[in-house]
């Protein structure tokens, strides 16, 4: 399986995310244990499954 690890802005804001769900300006993450991040106002700017990457940025 491929865990994520998701940067915000440069900085590391999760790890081990095995979901990601966008409804509006909110993007919803949940761990591979099932644990949610909330974050409102940002947008999804990069996937790399490669690198298991994840990168966010805030919207304007």
């Amino acid at each position: 399986m491929c865990e994520f690890k998701v940067y915000l802005d440069g900085e590391k804001v999760a790890e081990d995310v095995i979901y990601a769900k966008v409804e509006g300006h909110t993007v919803t993450l949940r761990d591979i244990i099932g644990r949610p991040v909330v974050l409102d106002s940002v947008k999804i700017v990069e996937v790399d499954v490669v690198s298991t990457r994840l990168v966010l940025s805030h919207t304007n």
